[in-house]
């Protein structure tokens, strides 16, 4: 006998169809937050950017005004230095983990040595920013010609970020259309489950209906179906009926015969009594006739207690057989 249930199947089907749909909704909900939280990333690594060549502006239109008006370079260089301990430490507050890979740290620590190089020359300018010398001129001129090199260190690691992100969101993807072609396989599979308990049971109650109509009244052939548990137990049930009712049949069709014998006995007898009335006119042959007749009656009497306990266990089967029905 087969030890898979249809209820064991339909709810392995159910917990594994119940598994993939949370994990594709948990692989939803977590793509979309790190989408928002690489975004953040992302958009502070292109800041730096962008500050990088706000800073060498603020020195041009400082440089040509004769200002000494540092606060607005002075709050582009801090904004620059708070956003690389925020790209190398995190921000859990705005949804920013430290470098994540250690090609992201790499890149980070060539942004920070070309950020101090370049940092160091904003503070000699701020130093010499009220000379006329030569020293000036070239300081100046060497925060034009470092700037290009920062800008660039900032470009790859704002590449890096980006292709670190994309390479996660295709990694949650392609496990999303993983965990989709299984479901559809699941789906598939549990039809074909379904369909197939259906037509065993199918097959079951065409068999019980052939039972209920058997026109001959001939032996009943046990039915072997090929199917899940419960249905073999109830296949089993009904053999069990079908073989009660076959030997019900042969102790009726034992009981019918022996009835018949006892009939044809009590003719025989009845014939041969015929002939003893005839033949006691012959007083001689009276005894004789007696005797004979005694053996014949002891006879047939044996014959009907025989078939007296057959029908009486034709009775105590088909009250089996009524009480297993009920």
């Amino acid at each position: 006998m087969k030890t898979n249930k249809i209820s064991t199947k339909i709810k392995t089907i159910g917990v594994v169809f119940f598994l993939l749909m949370l994990s594709i909704l948990v692989t939803s909900i977590y793509l979309n937050q790190k989408n928002s939280k690489d975004a953040a990333t992302i958009n502070i690594a292109s800041t730096q950017s962008m500050l990088t060549q706000k800073i060498s502006k603020i020195v041009f239109y400082t440089q040509q005004a004769h200002s000494s008006d540092f606060s607005e370079l002075n709050a582009a260089i801090q904004k620059f230095t708070n956003n690389l301990e925020i790209l190398k430490l995190g921000d859990l507050s705005i949804g920013i983990v430290k470098t994540p890979t250690p090609l992201i740290s790499e890149q980070l620590l060539a942004v920070q040595g070309s950020w101090k190089d370049f940092n160091d020359k904003l503070d000699l300018y701020k130093k010499l920013s009220n000379s006329q010398d030569i020293l000036l001129q070239q300081t100046l001129d060497s925060i034009y010609n470092t700037n290009p090199i920062l800008l660039q260190e900032t470009d790859k690691l704002i590449k890096l970020y980006i292709l670190y992100s994309e390479e996660k969101i295709n990694s949650i993807r392609n496990f999303q259309y993983f965990a989709a072609l299984v479901l559809l396989i699941l789906i598939s599979y549990g039809f074909t489950q379904f369909r197939q308990i259906e037509s065993h049971a199918q097959e079951f109650l065409n068999y019980s209906k052939e039972i209920i109509d058997n026109p001959d009244n001939t032996h009943l052939t046990p039915i072997n179906i090929d199917a899940e548990s419960e249905i073999v137990e109830a296949t089993d049930t009904l053999n069990c009926f079908i073989k009660k009712v076959n030997s019900a049949m042969d102790y009726s069709a034992d009981a019918i015969k022996q009835s018949k014998n006892a009939s044809s006995k009590l003719e025989e007898i009845t014939d041969e009594f015929d002939k003893v009335l005839d033949e006691l006119k012959d007083t001689t042959h009276i005894s004789k006739h007696l005797d004979k007749s005694e053996d014949m009656v002891i006879e047939s009497t044996e014959e009907l207690i025989n078939s007296t306990k057959k029908l009486q266990k034709l009775k105590d089967e088909l009250d089996k057989l009524l009480t297993s029905l009920t």
